[in-house]
């Protein structure tokens, strides 16, 4: 996919703000960005370390399958919080990465009897078209596990000798208690830790909450070879050295799922820091709830586990995106089919009312820039996308922009309007123009009976037709 700078490559020049909105120096100004930081626990101002080069770092996927909608929540929290940032600040460099490595990859490959390199390589591409699909722009540096276990390496040969982690039968490991502020990202004390998520118990651990950095590798399992034995990182270290690498000891956004807030953010947060004292880590912490399923976690055994791709053979992309924005990141989403197909008929009046006449240029409006400077306040900024629609199609042509503009931000309404209500071109509408041209014959000849037939063949199959003295266009129900 293009735009995608690889593990090895560093962006070399300034973003500007994009996305069809105006030079920096001539936009009005923007009210102050507010987020919820679940460090402090608290929505408080964001005081970017530099305005003119804010860096934001998000965990990506395990690649070994393709990505569910609960992936893609945390994908377009990002993409509108990326989009936000590239319009009021100058420079933004958006650092998302891929774990290529992971006992879940080596596992799924000797399932499928597949090679681990192809079935990562695979699989990440299938996330970059499915994420592609949901127009969740590409982040600036997109660095691959694989290709930074130097750098890891070189973090834990550190934590080593200040102290911070030590070697036990092949593996390294993370000691929580040399530490104090351990558990302050999450909020947990330390008994709460030992019983936490993923804390796993081995007779090699100082302490139950001590956390692997390396992990000896057997001759089936992938493995480097480093100073403790050849082997392979474990998860936590992975995303410490690549924010690092590309961002830095100090950074201003770390985000992913409320899900990484335990162990993994809590385990990279405390291995930075000491690795890197003098540094600040990420300054800000964004984590988005998770999403039900008609009111059911997703799992595969209830049958209600839906990948990107099956919402998509459903429903067009944008409906998808408005469904998931829907609901404020930070609340419990509640994915249904009644949602989807509200979704799509929000978004026909949408185009409707872009459809209605010309749609000049406009900046984003206010309204919708308040609501999403207020900790993303995606809701909000869809009910000023409700109140200019309404406008528009009263008649008023500047709020037709407004709307365009509006929903730009939040990556909808990027279809032409005519092409949204026809549906992906395909052999069908050939079929569609063949029969409406018939029609139009029919009617030229005054055999009104057929004509009108063929109006109800066409109505059954779900094409609205709409006749003006310029001609007869078609739409989709």
């Amino acid at each position: 996919m293009k735009g995608f700078l690889g593990a090895q490559d560093i962006a070399s020049k300034p973003l500007l703000a994009h996305l069809g909105c105006m030079p920096h120096s001539h936009l009005p100004p923007h009210p102050v960005l507010s987020l919820h930081d679940s460090q402090s626990r608290a929505t408080v101002p964001f005081t970017p370390i530099d305005p003119a080069h804010v860096k934001v770092y998000y965990c990506g996927p395990t690649v070994y399958d393709l990505a569910h909608i609960g992936n893609l929540r945390a994908m377009l929290t990002a993409d509108v919080l990326v989009r936000l940032l590239r319009h009021v600040y100058p420079r933004v460099t958006f650092v998302r990465n891929i774990t290529d490595v992971d006992d879940k990859i080596t596992a799924r490959a000797r399932a499928n009897g597949e090679d681990i390199g192809s079935l990562t390589q695979r699989t990440t591409e299938e996330f970059h078209q499915d994420l592609a699909s949901m127009n969740v722009l590409p982040p600036d540096i997109e660095p691959r596990a694989t290709h930074n276990i130097g750098e890891m390496q070189a973090m834990i040969a550190r934590l080593i000798e200040n102290g911070h982690a030590y070697e036990a039968e092949g593996h390294v490991l993370f000691s929580v208690g040399s530490f104090p502020s351990y558990g302050a990202l999450s909020g947990r004390n330390p008994e709460e830790l030992e019983a936490g998520a993923r804390v796993e118990v081995a007779p090699y651990k100082k302490a139950p909450g001590d956390f692997v950095l390396w992990k000896p590798s057997d001759a089936d399992q992938p493995g480097w070879d480093s100073p403790w034995g050849r082997g392979r990182p474990g998860w936590h270290i992975e995303c410490s050295a690549m924010s690092h690498r590309y961002l830095g000891d100090s950074f201003d956004i770390h985000g992913g799922g409320s899900d990484l807030l335990f162990p993994h953010h809590e385990n990279e947060r405390a291995q930075s820091l000491c690795c890197f004292p003098h540094g600040k880590f990420a300054n800000y912490w964004v984590h988005n709830a998770m999403l039900l399923v008609e009111g059911e976690k997703m799992s595969k055994s209830l049958g209600n586990f839906l990948t990107i791709r099956d919402v998509l053979a459903q429903a067009p992309a944008e409906a998808l995106r408005l469904l998931l924005l829907g609901a404020h990141y930070r609340s419990t989403l509640n994915y249904t089919q009644a949602g989807l197909l509200e979704a799509r008929k929000t978004l026909d009046r949408f185009y409707r009312a872009l459809a209605a006449g010309p749609v000049p240029e406009t900046d984003v409006p206010e309204g919708v820039m308040q609501a999403l400077a207020d900790d993303l306040n995606t809701p909000k900024a869809i009910a000023e996308l409700h109140a200019l629609a309404a406008q528009a199609l009263a008649g008023d042509r500047q709020a037709a922009g407004a709307l365009k503009a509006g929903a730009g931000m939040l990556g909808l309404l990027q279809s032409d309007p005519e092409q949204w209500f026809k549906g992906d071109a395909s052999d069908e509408d050939a079929a569609i123009e063949a029969l409406i041209n018939e029609r139009l014959a029919a009617r030229k000849a005054r055999d009104f009976a057929k004509a009108d037939a063929l109006r109800d063949q066409l109505q059954a199959q779900g094409i609205v037709l709409e006749d003006t003295k310029d001609g007869t266009s078609w739409r989709r129900a």
